[in-house]
């Protein structure tokens, strides 16, 4: 995937966390991925961190397999690998689980995204539909890994809402956020009013 348009290479969001602000940037050479930084040890140190490796080998792994998938006719595309890297970082991976999940996020959009390029620049029927279904599972494969993304944040916390809440003469009502755990009913604090009816 390339784009026409240039962009500068200053930080679009200065409130950005600062492990995405301090890692080095990734190139391709000579079908080798350079992380550029002074000190090679600190630039792969910083990468892991902000992509949510655990040591070298995992992340030049996970660098190998996103410029695999960052390919377009064949060959690794520095733009697409940029891209990825980036997005990658703004998710700020906790650990190599999340690292993965990610990664595979990211691919899966980049895929998405050329399906739904692919199915913009075709007028044949049986291809349009094919691409459409391709775009589809694409899409819900991604909403899929989102859902698994936030359930492993959560530490498979189950949220229950309560929408209607029916208070009798003489009843009490408590209205707040609460989070539940194991048998453990406990109320943010600063958050809590008692309701006598």
């Amino acid at each position: 995937m390339t784009t026409l348009l240039t962009h500068p290479e200053t930080a679009l969001a200065p409130s950005a966390p600062a492990a995405i602000i301090a890692s080095p940037k990734v190139k391709l050479r000579r079908n080798r991925i350079v992380i550029e930084h002074p000190d090679t040890r600190a630039g792969e140190k910083l990468l892991a961190e902000a992509l949510g490796a655990v040591d070298r080998d995992a992340l030049h792994g996970l660098l190998g397999q996103l410029a695999k998938a960052s390919a377009v006719a064949r060959k690794p595309d520095q733009g697409n690998l940029s891209f990825m890297i980036s997005m990658l970082k703004s998710i700020t991976p906790k650990d190599s689980l999340e690292a993965m999940l990610a990664a595979q996020m990211v691919s899966i959009h980049v895929a998405s995204m050329r399906c739904a390029c692919r199915l913009a620049c075709t007028d044949d029927v049986p291809q349009q539909e094919s691409l459409t279904r391709a775009l589809t599972r694409l899409a819900r494969t991604y909403a899929a890994q989102m859902e698994a993304l936030n359930r492993h944040r959560s530490n498979d916390a189950c949220a229950i809402t309560v929408q209607n809440l029916s208070v009798q003469d003489g009843g009490k009502a408590v209205v707040g956020h609460f989070t539940q755990h194991a048998n453990l009913i406990a109320a943010q604090p600063n958050l809590v009013d008692a309701v006598t009816v």
